[in-house]
């Protein structure tokens, strides 16, 4: 299967795309947002892997022809998992928060989370293959994400207006990157439009509660007005403003301490289990 086949995009604005693997069908296929810029395009995540994301872009002519636009696409991970992270290593430009670099340079199967299944690939990229061998493949990240403080807010300009928030929580190097010009935020998985998810091994519930309050604020601010989640649909600032909330409002119940507590005791064993014999 050719990588024309394998996904397919939507234009949501200008210099804006929306792509999609269209054979994974799985609450855990991720939102790959593609973003033209003066400087420097970038790539907010790349899915599995399977097939190639930037011969994809180039056969799709998304980024133009103009003769100035010398620097290569530049792939930020929005944290490490596998959904989000699985196509990074097609890009000479890669990006990441500092928490997370190791993982991804190590190829750490237990820390990207790596669980898929063959009912989530309805059509086989290439004859024979099968689930079970996949592996997030490692890569050396080219930029490291580090914290600037300003304004109280973790930030690195990355395009224009485009700045990397560190949210923790959902895993250790989570980011959102804010369009402060478009008052757009690409929120990975820190936050979409469904259970979050605050029970994986490298999650933690009271960095969470922050993020979320991070996220309040910037609504009470008046500085998101739509969100590009790292799964499903876009959403807007009132809906954002009610799921991060409600998140606040829930963490700190007994029913969801113990509730997370043995979720993450379950998903330990279940990685460690699946990504046992190592890593590619």
């Amino acid at each position: 299967m050719s990588a024309t086949d394998w996904y397919a995009h939507k234009s949501i604005g200008e210099g804006l795309y929306w792509i999609q693997e269209k054979f994974f069908e799985s609450s855990n296929r991720a939102n790959i947002w593609l973003l033209r810029g003066s400087h420097q395009d970038v790539v907010i995540d790349t899915g599995l892997g399977l097939r190639s994301l930037p011969d994809y872009i180039n056969t799709k002519g998304l980024l133009g022809d103009d003769p100035q636009r010398k620097n290569p696409i530049l792939a930020i991970a929005t944290h490490a998992h596998f959904d989000h992270s699985g196509g990074l290593h097609q890009f000479e430009q890669v990006g990441v928060h500092s928490a997370e670099v190791d993982a991804l340079a190590n190829g750490d199967n237990f820390e990207t989370v790596t669980w898929l299944s063959d009912r989530e690939i309805v059509q086989a990229p290439w004859p024979g293959w099968r689930a079970r061998g996949y592996r997030v493949k490692a890569v050396q990240p080219t930029h490291i994400l580090q914290e600037v403080l300003q304004c109280s807010w973790n930030i690195l300009l990355l395009n224009e207006s485009i700045f990397q928030v560190h949210m923790p929580g959902h895993s250790r190097g989570s980011i959102c990157l804010h369009d402060g010009d478009n008052k757009m935020l690409f929120s990975g998985d820190v936050v979409y439009d469904g259970a979050m998810i605050d029970w994986l091994p490298t999650s933690r519930v009271s960095d969470y509660v922050s993020s979320c309050e991070r996220l309040v604020g910037l609504v009470d601010s008046e500085q998101v007005d739509q969100v590009m989640p790292g799964h499903y649909h876009t959403f807007g600032a009132k809906r954002l403003h009610h799921i991060a909330s409600g998140y606040i409002d829930r963490a700190g119940t007994c029913p969801a301490r113990f509730s997370t507590f043995a979720w993450r005791t379950l998903a330990g064993l279940a990685l460690r289990a699946a990504n046992t014999h190592g890593i590619c």
